[in-house]
């Protein structure tokens, strides 16, 4: 089997951050968030990383994050997500400037693809233990009569920002711990004592226990996810363009979704027990660069990734 790759999704501008947080720095000595996903990746074996950009931030981020992970040793490629990448027939609507989504995403990579791959977010931090856990799985997961995927899910409650709401794949999975389905929820937050979300603008809300699963988009595939990304891409925007042209996205889990349901895919779901940060919002910075100190204190990380 060809070693798995990183592929990190990295073209968000970060609206409601308010900068580019793929870059910002948040630890001891300056290292971006992506640096702590990028170093354990490297110690769970990756050997290999692309990065998925927008032209608008390539000279800075090949400038400091891309130059670190070279220094690290680790094969550099790029991609660029832009809004013209399209299938035949169509064209972008007069206005859209928001990216497609990160299937799409994935799909602008797919010339960088060449073996399985885990996906990853540029502005979470997810933990040593999830980059082991889908490093091994893809290692010694080949596609056979289905395709075999996988994702690292998180529990809710250890997902959360305390500064506003959050968008999480709610998961159910069977007695094997395989994927049923993935449904997102666009507006989770921390509610009187619980977690819930809300569909209706707050109007209503719905309680959901801390120990649900929950996706961070950190998913394993076969290089076959390409393909029915492209072939459910079209189909997709056909549907979605008349009614919602400048803001419809196009998801990962839309693709694994669709392959769950016409039984073309099993999907193992690999539980971290590790704590999610992230920055969604410029006051979740702290408490991050805190957890950092800490982690680097504890002897999680060096002091100085890569020196």
């Amino acid at each position: 089997m060809s070693k798995p790759i990183l592929v990190v999704m990295a073209a968000g501008m970060g609206s409601r951050y308010g900068g580019l947080k793929q870059i910002d720095p948040v630890g001891p000595c300056g290292e971006a968030i992506l640096d702590y996903s990028l170093y354990d990746a490297r110690r769970a074996g990756f050997s290999t990383v692309v990065f998925i950009i927008k032209h608008e931030i390539e000279a800075e981020f090949k400038r400091t994050v891309g130059a670190r992970a070279e220094k690290a040793g680790l094969e550099v490629r790029y991609a660029f997500q832009q809004l013209e990448l399209l299938p035949e027939g169509f064209a972008v609507p007069e206005g859209r400037v928001k990216p497609w989504g990160t299937a799409h995403a994935v799909l602008s990579a797919a010339g960088c693809i060449d073996a399985p791959f885990a996906v990853i977010n540029a502005d979470d931090y997810y933990g040593p233990a999830c980059f082991q856990l889908i490093y091994n799985y893809l290692s010694t997961h080949a596609d056979g009569e289905k395709l075999a995927w996988a994702m690292v899910g998180f529990h809710l409650k250890n997902t959360v920002s305390e500064n506003g709401s959050v968008s999480r794949g709610v998961c159910v999975t069977d007695r094997e711990g395989n994927l049923v389905s993935v449904t997102e929820r666009t507006r989770i937050e921390p509610r009187d004592g619980a977690i819930a979300y809300t569909e209706d603008d707050g109007k209503t809300w719905v309680q959901l226990p801390g120990d649900t699963v929950v996706s961070m988009n950190l998913w394993g595939f076969t290089p076959s996810f390409v393909e029915q990304a492209r072939q459910g891409f079209a189909a997709f925007l056909s549907e979605n363009l008349p009614v919602n042209p400048l803001k419809c996205e196009y998801y990962l889990p839309s693709v694994v979704t669709a392959a769950l349901q016409s039984g073309k895919a099993q999907v193992k779901v690999l539980t971290s027990p590790d704590k999610w940060y992230g920055i969604t919002y410029r006051e979740d910075k702290p408490a991050l660069m805190d957890a950092l100190e800490a982690m680097t204190r504890a002897g999680t990380y060096p002091r100085g990734l890569w020196e």
